[in-house]
């Protein structure tokens, strides 16, 4: 099989390692791709939210299937054009990936599948803002209706915060806020069929014990040794099935990667958001206990088959995975700075770069590496994770330090 992955993050390196470790690829390219995945991948260039630009690489290179890593390229309809040339593309269509690109589809689409989520408002002017903040109370939660790289949800408890926000978005929902932890579930999907993947719980905030600005994400870990039992079964009763049946009756069904951010709250499980792709990091920890090929997994979903694919297999123990970003970061990163360290196994690539004059390794983004580890355990995988993290050196780099540290230590509570 040939296979085309767009997108160049740590996500997508993650993906690269196992789409390359697949025994039925013979050939793998990326595009843009980046240095890390450069090991294990051809790179090429292409601008990856032009459908057509994408579309005639995965002709050219004669891509048996396309894999979308990003959100951007979706909403751009990429995964439309790919498929129009006869190829299949892992990654919903420009209308089903409105799931992620507007929060007011979302919230609309959950509504009708009777999907148990927050109460929300959607506001484009300071005074209906203004009320519904008034309405749910603090802590005030205000999310960009639009993309934003998952950087534009604000979650505050200070009201002239949250206005502002609402104000600089110009459009946003504004919801009730969700006690109880987190949990992110993937779920891959044909349309109609759905296997999910394991949950994971990643970190949001820049700083530890969940203090600063919401980031992209810190750091995640698999599988949550605190999650009730059944939680994933519930999930895809209550919420992924009926949103796939909704999708389906509006006539733009989903498929491809279903990405379920839930909160697990005194009520039970409640969505906080839906994502149209994996999600970055937690894919780096959920593929690294992957046993099940997974070019054939997305092969299975890009072509309607999924239902006839085996169960899922998983490796025992456990996956953590620790951020370094910039300095800066989130804020305004800086970039170019020398990074030594990172050539080694576990080392995910996210905003690295070959510097032209001399080809050092350089940051290119505000997250720049991740050091993912696994072991029997994770306390032994979140140990190994941060030996990773402290051979990475990267002038004014910055990470949180308490990654997967209270599930390690048993101090996660489930509210009620």
């Amino acid at each position: 099989m040939r296979v085309l992955l767009v997108g160049g993050g740590g996500r997508e390196h993650a993906l690269a390692l196992g789409l390359a470790a697949d025994s039925s690829v013979e050939r793998l390219i990326a595009a843009p791709g980046n240095p890390g995945i450069g090991a294990v991948a051809e790179l090429r260039e292409v601008a990856v939210t032009d459908p057509a630009a994408v579309a005639a690489l995965a002709v050219e290179t004669a891509a048996d299937l396309v894999v979308i890593g990003p959100e951007a390229p979706l909403v751009a309809g990429v995964a439309d054009a790919v498929r129009a040339k006869g190829i299949p593309a892992f990654g919903p269509s420009a209308e089903a990936a409105r799931l992620e690109g507007s929060k007011t589809f979302a919230k609309d689409v959950m509504l009708a599948a009777g999907v148990p989520t927050a109460r929300a408002f959607t506001c484009t002017e300071a005074e209906s803002a203004a009320a519904a903040l008034d309405e749910f109370g603090p802590p005030y939660v205000v999310k960009n209706d639009g993309l934003a790289a998952g950087k534009g949800v604000v979650v505050t408890a200070d009201r002239a915060v949250a206005l502002k926000h609402a104000e600089e978005c110009g459009r946003v929902v504004i919801e009730e806020y969700l006690d109880g932890p987190e949990v992110s579930l993937f779920v891959v999907t044909d349309g109609e069929a759905a296997l999910p993947l394991l949950p994971a719980q990643d970190f949001k905030r820049v700083g530890d014990g969940d203090t600063g600005p919401n980031t992209g994400g810190m750091g995640a870990y698999a599988p949550l040794p605190w999650a009730p039992p059944g939680l994933v079964d519930e999930v895809m009763r209550d919420v992924v099935h009926p949103t796939l049946a909704e999708m389906r009756h509006r006539g733009t069904p989903f498929a491809g990667l279903l990405y379920v951010g839930l909160a697990i709250t005194s009520a039970g499980p409640r969505v906080i958001e839906f994502n149209a792709r994996f999600g970055d990091p937690e894919t780096q920890v959920v593929l690294a206990l992957l046993e099940t090929p997974l070019a054939g997994l997305l092969h299975a979903a890009a072509t309607g088959t999924l239902a006839a694919h085996p169960p899922l297999r998983w490796r025992d123990g456990a996956a953590v995975t620790v951020v370094v970003a910039a300095e800066g970061y989130p804020a305004a990163p800086r970039t170019g700075d020398v990074i030594t360290g990172a050539e080694r196994p576990g080392v995910i690539h996210a905003g690295t770069a070959r510097r032209a004059a001399d080809g050092a390794l350089v940051s290119a983004g505000g997250r720049v590496l991740c050091g993912t580890a696994t072991g029997p355990d994770l306390a032994a995988a979140r140990d190994a994770a941060y030996a990773l993290v402290d051979g990475i050196e990267l002038a004014g780099s910055h990470h949180r330090t308490d990654i997967a540290a209270a599930a390690v230590d048993g101090r996660i509570t489930l509210p009620g």
